[in-house]
């Protein structure tokens, strides 16, 4: 089986804000630890009490109540041994610290309750703005294009409020119904400000360019000016925003013609069984065109008869996971949804079927677009 063309993902910022936070949930357990081993140790000459009274308060800075509870409980049997194993009960000294550590554990939960409603309501906010400034790039798509039927959904990541790069769009030309599914590499304006480009340049370039191919080569070079400082391709930009897109035509026969650049192949559902038409030939994503060897060539063809049903797709769909780091199904979710009766209904259903299977939790934006013949 032939995959598409990919490249390994750079490490970015986000990579050490996580690390960071990582360490920043482990500090209260550390601590504990730590001070089980000096009390059991000839060290335990080292007053400890102050470090287990800090417990709950590190712990509220980076989880959330539950988290916090969890250092609480564990700061109390730390407490609750050393004092034991120290004979030490009856002194003024372990009252006071087990006071010390009350009242500074229901400050501690109290804060992280509402320190965690408070990044909850301003993640929603600037999330809706994500899906808000998402949805103004991509247009609504009718519901009929000639004798197909089509449905796009968008469906924002849960776990940040970044804008991602996400993109399709279908147009009825002499030629066809064309459309286009792609993924830009990256999150934020620059992701939307290339998606902003590549479609732009699709929804001129599918009515004038002959073969699927050009319309392809008119996105690339739109996403290369868009690029461009003055008057000079800059070679990080376009490795932190390429493209990686599907381009497929349907005509007046049982046939669809696609151009894959780097994207997951579409999946056919016929007869209530799903396959994937994969690329003859796997080609980098739109901007990385110096890695293609030999002439781009023609568009793959495929059979696409009345009553089958293709699905076009990024990769937050595939990727998605449970809690158990299963990917989500994705040809099985479609055999099992087959009965919807329209375009729009089979992939509402699909959607629930991906929020079922990873909680309601999307780690990544993700795209999903129908074609019904």
């Amino acid at each position: 089986m032939r995959t598409p063309f990919r490249l390994p993902a750079r490490p970015g910022a986000g990579g050490h804000h996580q690390v960071l936070f990582v360490l920043a949930e482990c500090l209260p357990f550390v601590i504990a630890l730590s001070v089980l081993i000096i009390e059991f140790t000839p060290a335990h000459v080292v007053y400890t009490g102050p470090l287990l009274v800090a417990t709950p308060a590190l712990a509220a800075v980076a989880m959330g109540p539950k988290g916090t509870l969890v250092a609480v409980a564990l700061a109390v049997a730390v407490s609750v041994t050393t004092a034991t194993y120290n004979g030490a009960w009856g002194s003024q000294q372990v009252y006071t610290n087990f006071l010390a550590l009350f009242l500074v554990s229901l400050a501690s939960l109290a804060t992280s309750s509402t320190v965690r409603r408070r990044r909850e309501d301003e993640l929603d906010q600037v999330r809706r703005i994500a899906v808000a400034a998402q949805e103004a790039v991509l247009r609504p798509v009718p519901v009929g294009l000639g004798p197909l039927r089509v449905a796009g959904m968008y469906l924002a990541a849960e776990t940040g409020a970044q804008i991602g790069g996400d993109l399709y769009e279908a147009v009825q030309t002499r030629y066809g119904v064309r459309v286009i599914v792609g993924d830009v590499r990256g999150k934020g304006l620059p992701a939307v400000r290339a998606a902003a480009a590549v479609l732009g340049a699709f929804r001129e370039a599918a009515y004038y360019e002959d073969e699927l191919a050009g319309v392809v080569g008119r996105c690339e070079a739109a996403l290369l000016r868009d690029a461009a400082v003055p008057g000079v391709i800059d070679p990080e930009a376009l490795v932190e925003g390429f493209v990686t897109v599907l381009v497929a035509q349907v005509p007046d026969g049982p046939v669809v013609e696609v151009v894959n650049r780097g994207h997951p192949p579409p999946l056919l559902l016929r007869d209530g069984a799903v396959r994937a038409l994969e690329p003859g030939r796997p080609l980098p994503p739109l901007g990385l065109a110096e890695f293609i060897t030999g002439p781009p060539g023609a568009a793959d063809g495929y059979s696409f008869a009345p009553g089958d049903r293709l699905l076009l797709y990024t990769d937050g769909v595939i990727e998605a996971r449970d809690g158990d780091g299963e990917f989500f199904a994705l040809p099985e979710a479609m055999e099992a949804v087959e009965g919807a009766p329209g375009a729009q209904e089979f992939l509402d259903r699909l959607h629930r079927l991906l929020l079922r299977h990873t909680g309601h939790r999307l780690a990544d934006d993700a795209a999903m677009f129908l074609v019904d013949r």
